[in-house]
């Protein structure tokens, strides 16, 4: 789930406008501010009526998304959504962004860069203890000793019956993939790849997202569909399917092919128009899973009618829940078996909960993040979105991981995504984490790794074959478990995809099932609920009580289990 637990530490989204304050001459007025919208066409409504009426409102369209009717619209009309919405042909607007241009001192902060998840984590900050070490196997990755989280799934034991097909597609909708990582590389697939985002220099306050694009090394906003400028999606696609190629780490279904899918910013926020984009476009080339481990900002809960929100944002939140619900059947009409990210909140989401996080990005001046109550009739999506499988985390001990959301009848699955205080004693410990590839090029701007190469963290770890080295990073979150599911789910379709749909695939329903019905029964704590103890680094020591609801089969911990490879491919 987007904004990573960094298992290094925490750190927290800075803030910075796309443009410079304006002063006014005397007697003159500031220029006008362009925003984009996106609006979503009403079902049946014809395209040339809606992109009349946006025209008719002041607006310009940017692109539309014919399969699922989104238009990105630009204006300078500040009465644009109020107008726009009364016509017929327009189900909803919702606000996307300011169009402007950073100012030369903004620069994006390497946390910023790091923060996927930072909403969910506790503050730490970064260590430099002792790396961690292993004892190489001839016979498996030179890494394997560290990925405990393979055991715990049985995927080791899996990939005697199944690795998967390089005919099964995984679309990796993320901050982007680095195609060119040693143990990604086999795997990655340059042609189908695509990028659907524009970084953002900075918001409507001020605050930098994702810096100058003069900064970039291109010196453009817009990047090649191999890149990732954050390391989560690399993360999250070496999970899926690094190969056995006795370099670092094994995926857990470690011969399918990688599409990237790129959905998210450098700094880790996922907007309506991407994920839409990145959606169809997986149901357009017949991508077979795809992993989504983020929800859609600005709203980490979506209302139809919370009082605690304005008339305006919350026609907003429903647009997001009706056109991202759209792109969602229109995938999985298509052949994709949907997973996604349970969330790093510590929360039941089956149950009323305060919300302090949203609205998390400024397209207007001054907005800022408010606390809501939220009921259980909110949604985030796309984790809540009809046809997906959501996906707790679990530590070592296979406990529910202290961070990891929950809710009998929101979770599906569970499966390893880290716990670094899931230790006797319950302090902190790197390799209860997850392991997985890290771009060098973030590590050595990140400073994570000296001149000669070697890391200088705890967190990162290298492995070289001969004269090819690369480089792995410890995480922890939902956003690690989730992908370890879709690469089941991968290996399930390898095992047991026909050429039903005009290619090699298997209808999502049925892998759903499969995935379901072999995953490891897990019952609720004794007496249904845990209290996690925590003694962090700083000598604070935190604790928490989190309730189990349902039985052994069906819960609120591990929905039906924790997924099991060997179980699904094994026969």
């Amino acid at each position: 789930m987007k904004r990573l637990i960094a298992i290094a530490g925490a750190v927290s989204l800075a803030a910075a406008a796309l443009t410079a304050p304006v002063q006014a001459a005397s007697g003159s007025a500031a220029p006008a501010t362009s925003k984009e919208y996106v609006v979503l066409y009403k079902e049946g409504a014809s395209a040339a009526d809606a992109q009349k009426a946006i025209q008719a409102a002041g607006g310009s369209i940017v692109k539309v998304n014919t399969a699922v009717g989104l238009a990105t619209v630009s204006t300078e009309n500040a009465g644009f959504a109020d107008a726009v919405r009364s016509s017929p042909a327009i189900e909803g607007v919702a606000a996307n962004r300011v169009i402007g241009t950073a100012p030369d001192t903004a620069r994006v902060r390497a946390d910023v860069r790091k923060a996927i998840e930072a909403k969910a984590i506790e503050k730490e900050g970064r260590g430099h203890g002792k790396f961690a070490k292993w004892n190489r196997r001839p016979s498996e990755e030179p890494l394997d000793d560290l990925q405990w989280d393979l055991d715990l799934m049985k995927a080791n034991e899996a990939h005697k019956y199944e690795q998967g097909d390089k005919r099964v597609l995984v679309g990796v909708l993320d901050t982007g993939v680095d195609g060119t990582h040693p143990d990604i590389a086999p795997n990655f697939s340059n042609a189908l790849s695509r990028n659907f985002t524009v970084d953002i220099p900075a918001d409507a306050n001020g605050d930098p997202i994702d810096g100058p694009c003069a900064d970039e090394p291109d010196g453009s906003c817009n990047d090649p569909a191999n890149v990732d400028e954050d390391g989560h999606g690399t993360h999250v696609a070496s999970s899926i399917a690094s190969p056995l190629n006795k370099l670092g780490v094994a995926g857990v279904a470690p011969k399918v092919t990688i599409v990237n899918i790129r959905a998210g910013q450098d700094s880790g926020y996922f907007f309506l128009q991407p994920s839409v984009d990145a959606l169809t476009y997986a149901g357009d080339i017949g991508v077979d899973v795809v992993n989504m481990s983020y929800y859609i900002d600005p709203w980490l809960f979506n209302c139809a009618d919370n009082p605690a929100d304005s008339p305006a944002d919350r026609a907003e939140q429903v647009t997001i829940i009706k056109a991202t619900q759209r792109a969602l059947d229109y995938a999985h009409r298509r052949g994709v078996t949907l997973v996604a990210a349970a969330g790093n909140g510590a929360t039941d989401y089956t149950k009323t909960l305060i919300d302090a996080s949203s609205p998390d990005f400024a397209s207007e001046p001054g907005e800022a993040p408010r606390s809501r109550t939220i009921p259980p009739s909110c949604v985030s999506m796309p984790s809540e979105g009809n046809h997906v499988v959501s996906v707790s985390s679990t530590g070592i001990s296979t406990r529910k991981s202290y961070y990891s959301d929950y809710g009998n009848g929101y979770v599906d699955v569970a499966a390893p995504g880290g716990d670094v205080y899931d230790t006797p004693g319950n302090t902190r410990d790197i390799t209860k984490a997850t392991l997985s590839a890290y771009p060098e090029s973030l590590a050595r701007a990140n400073g994570e790794i000296d001149a000669d190469g070697n890391p200088t963290v705890e967190y990162v770890v290298k492995d070289c074959r001969g004269s090819v080295c690369a480089y792995y990073q410890y995480l922890q979150g939902t956003s690690m478990a989730s992908p370890r599911a879709a690469g089941v789910a991968a290996l399930i379709v390898s095992k047991y995809g026909r050429n039903g749909r005009g290619g090699f695939g298997m209808d999502p329903d049925d892998v759903e099932r499969v995935l379901k019905q072999t995953a490891t029964d897990t019952a609720c704590p004794p007496g249904g609920s845990y209290t996690y103890t925590r003694h962090l680094p700083s000598g604070t020591t935190v604790t928490a009580t989190h309730v189990c609801e349902g039985g052994r089969s069906n819960n609120g911990f591990y929905g039906q289990g924790i997924v099991n490879a060997l179980r699904a491919v094994g026969r």
